[in-house]
């Protein structure tokens, strides 16, 4: 089954993109999520600062 995640608050950090959801449970998550082709880089966190920090030290293998 496909999560239905609505996203809001994005934002870009170099090819990273980060933003604010609501899981199945109704929590706030969010998730950074690298956009470079072949990449792959995908997490979910439980806080923003955590997503924002992944983005920033994220180092893509592609580019």
């Amino acid at each position: 089954m496909a999560a239905n995640r609505r996203f809001r608050n994005v934002a870009r950090i170099g090819p990273v993109q980060v933003a604010t959801y609501y899981d199945g449970q109704g929590r706030e998550k969010h998730t950074a999520a690298c956009t470079a082709p072949r990449c792959g880089f995908a997490t979910d966190y439980d806080s923003r600062a955590a997503a924002e920090l992944a983005a920033r030290t994220h180092r893509c293998a592609v580019r």
